[in-house]
C-alpha cells in the first residue's frame, strides 16, 4: 500500500471512530435524559405516569357472581360501638353520681378541658345532698352527633348532654330521644370561618367568595360535627341552590376537625371552621386568619336524659352539679379557656329537631351537586389479612354499602400477590350490587401485599370510567393492614397519584396495622384515613359513605 493510500485509510477510521463517539455520546445522552425523566428521586418510578406505571403490574380480571343482598335497615343499636370506645375523662365514684356526654371542645387537655377541670374541682370537695349521700361528676367526651345516637338508640344514655349547640339535641328529642332541655347555655361560644385576615368583613361575602371558585374553603361532617351541622342549615337558610352552589366548590369534607385543621396549616385551604374558643388561644390562627361567626351561637346547652326515670336524688344531685357549673368561680375557668367569649355575636336563627332531621336528609341527596360518583374499593387479601382482620373487612364491606346510594359508579378491587379487578365500574344498581356482595363473599386471605400496584389499578380504572363522566366526583377506598411489600413503594406511585387528584380514604384493619403508612398514603389527595377498630367499623363506615357515596 503507497503512503498516499496509507493515509487515505487512517483518515478513515478516524472519521470512523469519531462518528462512533458522538453515535454513542448521543444514545448515552438520550439514555440519561431519559432516566433523569423517568425519576426524581432516583427509584425509576416516581414520576411515571399510571399508565406506565400500570404495565409492570399482574392483573386478573375475576368472573362477576351474585351474592344475596339484604335491604333490611342496620340497627342503629348494632352499628354503635360499646360505650367504652369513649372512656371517662373523669370517673366519679360516689353514691349518687351523674354523668355528662360532652363535646370535645369541653373534655379533652389543656384549653379544651372545662369541664374535666370542673368535675376533678366538684369531686374533691366532697358534695353531699341534705340527706347525707354523697354526689360525684363524670364526664365522657363523645362526639355531638355520635352522642346522639347512643341516646336516640338507647344503647347508653347518660344522665347529661351537653352538645356544643342546641341542633343535635332538638334533632335527638324529634328522633325519639328521652331528654329534655335543661340549661340553655353552660358557656358561651360561637362557630365561624376562619379566612386570611383582611379578605372578608361578613358571612355572606365568604359564602359567595367560595360560590364563585375564589377561595377553598374546608368543612366538618354535619352527620357527626355540630359546626358542620351549623353551617349546613344556615346555608340551607339561603335555599337549598345556596349549599348546593357553596358544596360544589368545595375541595372536599373533613371526617374530622384535626384532618381540616391540618390541611389548613399545610397551606391546601384558604379558610376552614371552628369555634370562637378554640381560634382565640391559637396565636398562629389569629395572626394568619380573621374569625367571622355565623348560625346559632354554641352556647354548650344541658339537656336531662331520661328524667322520669332518674330518682329524686338523682334529680337533685343533676340540679346541684348543673349550678356548679354556672357558678362564678367555674365560669371564670371557661372565661380562662377561651369561652365567654365574642358576646356581642347575636342571631335570630333558631331550628327545631324537624328542620334538623330534614337538612341532614337534604344533604345526604344534595351534597353531590348532581355529579356523577365513582369510587373503586380496593381490598387487601395478603396472608397478613387472614383471621379477624379479613372477617372483619367482610362483614364491614357488607354491611357499609348499605349507605351507597344507587346511583353511584361502584368498581372492586382485591389483592395479594397480583391484583384481580372483581368488578368492573358500574352503576350500583341491584345487579351491580348483587356482584359486589359476591365478590366480598369470595374474599380470602394469603399472599404477598400488592397494595400500590392495587392503587394504580384502581386509579387506572377510574381514569376511563371519566371518559364517560368527566365531571363525576371520584375516589379509591383502601382497605388494608398497610403491610406493603410489592414491587412499588409510596413514592413510586404517589407522583402520578397526587396528579391523578383521586382522594384515597383508607381503613386499617388489625392490631398491628401499619397506620401511619395509611394515613400518608390518605394525605396525598387530601382523604380520611380511618382506624377500623372492630367494635366501631360499620359505624364509621356509615359516616364516610353518607357524607361522600
Amino acid at each position: 500500500m503507497d503512503k498516499k493510500s496509507k493515509t487515505m485509510v487512517i483518515i478513515g477510521v478516524i472519521l470512523v471512530i469519531a462518528m462512533l463517539g458522538v453515535l454513542i455520546g448521543v444514545i448515552a445522552g438520550k439514555a440519561k435524559k431519559e432516566e433523569s425523566g423517568s425519576s426524581k428521586s432516583g427509584d425509576g418510578n416516581s414520576a411515571r405516569s399510571l399508565e406506565q406505571l400500570e404495565k409492570s403490574v399482574n392483573v386478573n380480571k375475576a368472573v362477576p357472581t351474585k351474592g344475596v343482598v339484604t335491604f333490611d335497615n342496620n340497627n342503629l343499636y348494632d352499628e354503635l360501638p360499646e360505650i367504652s370506645k369513649y372512656p371517662l375523662a373523669v370517673e366519679g365514684r360516689a353514691e349518687v353520681n351523674i354523668e355528662i356526654f360532652t363535646s370535645g371542645e369541653k373534655a379533652g387537655s389543656g384549653d379544651d378541658s372545662w369541664l374535666v377541670d370542673v368535675a376533678t374541682k366538684f369531686n374533691k370537695e366532697g358534695h353531699t345532698l341534705p340527706n347525707g349521700r354523697t354526689v360525684s361528676f363524670s364526664v365522657r367526651s363523645v362526639p355531638s352527633g355520635t352522642a346522639a345516637d347512643y341516646i336516640i338508640s338507647n344503647k347508653y344514655v347518660p344522665d347529661l348532654y351537653s352538645p356544643s349547640n342546641t341542633l343535635f339535641g332538638e334533632y335527638a328529642i324529634a328522633s325519639g330521644g328521652h331528654l329534655e332541655l335543661y340549661e340553655s347555655r353552660m358557656v358561651g361560644n360561637t362557630a365561624g370561618i376562619l379566612v386570611k385576615k383582611g379578605a372578608y368583613s361578613d358571612f355572606d361575602s365568604v359564602i359567595k367568595a367560595v360560590q364563585d371558585g375564589q377561595i377553598n374553603v374546608g368543612y366538618t361532617n354535619p352527620q357527626t360535627s355540630a359546626t358542620g351541622l351549623n353551617l349546613l342549615l344556615t346555608l340551607l337558610e339561603g335555599g337549598t341552590e345556596n349549599f348546593t352552589k357553596f358544596n360544589a366548590n368545595i375541595p372536599y369534607v373533613a371526617y374530622t376537625t384535626q384532618q381540616m385543621r391540618d390541611s389548613a396549616s399545610n397551606g391546601r385551604l384558604d379558610g376552614m371552621l371552628t369555634e370562637y374558643q378554640a381560634y382565640i388561644h391559637d396565636k398562629n390562627l389569629t395572626s394568619i386568619y380573621d374569625f367571622i361567626p355565623f348560625g346559632v351561637r354554641h352556647d354548650n346547652p344541658a339537656y336531662i336524659c331520661n328524667k322520669s326515670s332518674m330518682t329524686q336524688d338523682e334529680q337533685d344531685a343533676t340540679r346541684m352539679i348543673v349550678d356548679y357549673c354556672l357558678s362564678p368561680e367555674m365560669q371564670k375557668i371557661a372565661t380562662e379557656k377561651g369561652f365567654n367569649a365574642n358576646e356581642d355575636y347575636s342571631t335570630s336563627l333558631d331550628f327545631s329537631g324537624a328542620e334538623v332531621t330534614q337538612a341532614l336528609i337534604t344533604y345526604k341527596k344534595e351534597k353531590d351537586n348532581g355529579k356523577d360518583i365513582i369510587a373503586v374499593f380496593v381490598a387487601d387479601c395478603s396472608g397478613s389479612m387472614n383471621g379477624e382482620p379479613m372477617n372483619q373487612l367482610k362483614s364491614s364491606l357488607t354491611n357499609g354499602i348499605a349507605y351507597i346510594n344507587d346511583n353511584n359508579y361502584i368498581g372492586f378491587v382485591s389483592y395479594n400477590s397480583k391484583v384481580t379487578i372483581e368488578l368492573p365500574i358500574e352503576k350500583f344498581d341491584l345487579t351491580q350490587r348483587s356482584y359486589f356482595q359476591g365478590a366480598v363473599n369470595s374474599l380470602y386471605a394469603n399472599g404477598n401485599t400488592y397494595s400500590y400496584e392495587a392503587l394504580v389499578i384502581a386509579a387506572r380504572m377510574i381514569e376511563d370510567a371519566k371518559k364517560d363522566h368527566p365531571d363525576a366526583k371520584c375516589m379509591i377506598i383502601l382497605l388494608s393492614d398497610g403491610h406493603a411489600n410489592g414491587i412499588y413503594k409510596i413514592s413510586d406511585i404517589e407522583g402520578a397519584i397526587k396528579e391523578s387528584t383521586i382522594p384515597i380514604y383508607t381503613i386499617s384493619y388489625g392490631d398491628e396495622a401499619d397506620k401511619s403508612e395509611l394515613q400518608q398514603v390518605a394525605n396525598i389527595n387530601e382523604a380520611a384515613s380511618i382506624n377500623a377498630d372492630s367494635d366501631d367499623i360499620i359505624y364509621k363506615l356509615k359516616s364516610l359513605f353518607n357524607s361522600q357515596l
